[in-house]
């Protein structure tokens, strides 16, 4: 069954003077232009393609893979502002659709935001939203506190930070527990925090009970992930290069090094010292 809006394997049906035709089963037989046609392809052969509709409303083949597919969620940076909305560029000739009614606020050219791509079924055109939320928290969460989770970075609030979880729930990171940069459309790693009795998520950028550890230890641990999970910097690293990255001296640097190390959060390396998972 072929997928709209996402990459499929496809049979090479026929040849033509402007490129190859596809098997599309229920969709018909589906144009790959010639420009797009890899060399030596033939009939029977299989191609990689992505299917979307045309300018003229067909549904077309590219062998170019978009910056986000059907289903996905990116930042993507308007190319044009025109009657009917927005228009995005997500890697192809054709530019994605944000409509007016699917703009969680008025987008102007050349800004990014985070969208949702999603096929709209009455006029089967891949299209975008940045009103996120209405397609999050569609199925139950079934999450424990402590599972690590992936993170797409949102928007801030005055609490903090949403996220997106596993692309299916929403969750917030409160802002006074965020110890590195993060940025609209980031992909990370998170950690279920607390499930709140609203069956709201609460998430951590940090394994649970990194939080609570304070003084020169936490230190320790917000700089190891803000520096993403490593940093040269060990028991032998000089006095001098020790005060000047985490103001202490050696000796408070080495007994907190070694309570981290007791407590199996660092692995001490020859270079440095790692963040476990």
């Amino acid at each position: 069954m072929v997928e709209i809006g996402k990459m499929n394997t496809l049979r090479v049906v026929k040849e033509v003077d402007f490129g190859v035709y596809l098997d599309g089963g229920e969709l018909g037989e589906i144009l790959l232009p010639k420009r797009y046609v890899p060399e030596g392809t033939e009939p029977d052969h299989f191609v990689d393609v992505f299917i979307y509709v045309d300018s003229e409303d067909r549904w077309i083949a590219t062998t170019e893979e978009p910056l986000a597919q059907v289903g996905d969620f990116a930042v993507l940076k308007v190319a044009a502002i025109t009657k009917v909305g927005a228009f995005l560029d997500w890697g192809l000739m054709k530019d994605l659709l944000v409509p007016f009614n699917e703009q969680k606020e008025e987008m102007h050219e050349g800004m990014s935001y985070l969208v949702h791509v999603y096929l709209d079924l009455e006029s089967e055109r891949i299209v975008a939203s940045s009103k996120i939320n209405k397609f999050l928290d569609n199925v139950p969460a079934e999450y424990e506190e402590g599972q690590e989770v992936d993170l797409i970075i949102g928007d801030r609030t005055d609490l903090g930070v949403n996220v997106i979880i596993n692309g299916l729930h929403s969750g917030l990171i409160y802002k006074n527990e965020i110890f590195q940069n993060i940025k609209p459309g980031q992909k990370t790693k998170g950690y279920i925090k607390k499930i709140r009795e609203d069956e709201k998520l609460d998430i951590s950028l940090q394994p649970q009970g990194y939080e609570h550890i304070t003084g020169v230890a936490g230190d320790i641990l917000r700089k190891l992930q803000a520096a993403g999970g490593f940093i040269e910097a060990n028991d032998k690293t000089s006095p001098e290069s020790i005060k000047h990255m985490f103001g202490v001296s050696k000796k408070v640097f080495k007994k907190a090094l070694g309570a981290l190390y007791k407590d199996r959060l660092i692995t001490i390396e020859k270079t440095g010292i790692r963040l476990n998972n």
